[in-house]
This record gives C-alpha cells, structure tokens and sequence, in this order.
C-alpha cells in the first residue's frame, strides 16, 4: 500500500504527519510529492526517507496544482506495484489514525472509498461557518449537476485499489485544483466501480497556510458546472432517443 501526500511548503508539518502515519499503519509506504517547496519541505522528506525504507520522495520541478502532484504519485505508484494507493494531505486534516476505516471498506469489497465529512458520524474540526457552508453548498451543487449519491464528493482522504485508479482514465484527468476529487469520483462511479463513504473526523490545519483560495473554488464551480451541462444533455439525448424508438415501435404495430 502507498500513501500519496503531495506537499508545498509543509516543512513544519510532513514530518509529524509521516510519523503519525507510520505507527497507525506500520506497512504502508509514503510518497512525499514535494512541488519544489521553497520552505525546504523536500530536504525534510529527504532525511525521513533516509532513515525509513518505507519513504520515498518524489520532487517536482514547481507548483503545479493539487491533482497534478496525485497523478504524478499516483503514475509512480502504479509502476511499481502497489496495490492499494490513498489520498492523504501533509497538514493533519486527514488523521492517520482513521484511515484503517477506510481500509476495512475496500477490503469489504468497495473499489473507492472516501473519507467523508458530512455522512453520519463525519465532522469537522476549527472551521468557520462559512466554510461549512461553502463545503456543505459545493457538494450539493455537485449532487445536483451530475447525480452522484455522494455527500461528500469534494473530500480529498480517498483510497483506492490499484485496478480502479486504471480503470477511470487518468490520462485524461486535466482538473489540477480540488474539483480534482470531484473527477476521480464521478469517473469510478460512471465506470460502475463500487464507491462508498466512512465518515471521519476533519480538523483544521494547525501549522502552515492554507492552500485553498479563490481560484480553486471558481475552478471547482466552472468545471463542475460545465460537467454537470454535459451530463445532463447526455441524459437528454438518450430520453429523446428512447422516445423515438418507442414511437417507431408503435407506429408499426
């Protein structure tokens, strides 16, 4: 099993969020996706990999975006092997401890599991109202643009099995912000894997800035929407489709 954490500008946080996540799960390995960070994130990967066979640290030329670093990881631990790869932020907010839950899941059987927030028995940690809101919201909107069963279809603690990540596409996966997570969702379940929810427990980060800003949010709206416009006249398309064929149907009887 590889747990992917893509960093940028993390060095206060990556090492006790790889220590954390050793001892919850002794087996797994890290990748550390560092996007050149000028803080030093890379050098502190670079010593804990030095020290532990079980990291690794994969160094990017520059920031690229969230779901340019996954994929990268992603790529790196599909070509050697790994089984299962997992989602997991640098800054604490996804809790190590918690991801044998998701585990369980895809043991159960589920291809994709999600850490969620919002299912029974999901919270959140030091938040503000209004970025409840804005979570809460922009997952509604991504129910009602594109149909998924999903309650939290925004969330990035994800585990996937190796044959799922293969078989969703990932070459074509162009969304770099956090409507990436959106993508991978509606991509495993489109291709009628097997996609559950866990809840979880989301906190705050403690340590660092956060990464979230405008941009990402308009990105995440812009794309959903246009997704959302496209599946929908799709949708379309096949009702006017069996509406003739059944009109076609009657007429010659």
């Amino acid at each position: 099993m590889l747990v992917v954490i893509p960093t940028y500008n993390e060095a206060d946080n990556i090492e006790i969020i790889v220590t954390r996540l050793r001892a919850a799960v002794p087996d797994a390995h890290v990748l550390v996706a560092d996007d050149n960070s000028p803080d030093g994130t890379g050098r502190v990967a670079d010593a804990l990999a030095a020290s532990d066979d079980h990291v690794h640290v994969l160094h990017r030329r520059g920031k690229e975006g969230l779901g340019a670093a996954y994929l990268a990881g992603f790529g790196w631990g599909l070509d050697r092997g790994y089984d299962v790869l997992v989602e997991m932020d640098a800054d604490g907010s996804h809790q190590p401890e918690q991801l044998p839950r998701l585990l369980a899941a895809l043991a159960d059987g589920a291809d994709m599991v999600k850490g969620s927030r919002w299912i029974r028995g999901g919270t959140v940690v030091n938040w503000p109202l209004s970025r409840k809101i804005l979570s809460r919201g922009g997952n509604l909107w991504t129910q009602l643009c594109l149909g998924v069963p999903l309650k939290d279809a925004t969330g990035g603690y994800n585990a996937f099995h190796a044959r799922t990540l293969r078989g969703i596409g990932l070459e074509d996966v162009a969304s770099a912000g956090y409507c990436f997570q959106v993508d991978l969702a509606w991509r495993a379940l489109k291709s009628g894997f097997d996609v559950r929810e866990v809840p979880i427990t989301f906190v705050e980060r403690e340590r660092g800035d956060s990464k979230m800003s405008r941009a990402i949010v308009v990105e995440a709206l812009l794309r959903t929407t246009l997704w959302g416009v496209g599946h929908r006249a799709a949708q379309l398309r096949e009702l006017s489709q069996r509406r003739r064929a059944t009109a076609e149907v009657g007429a010659r009887r």
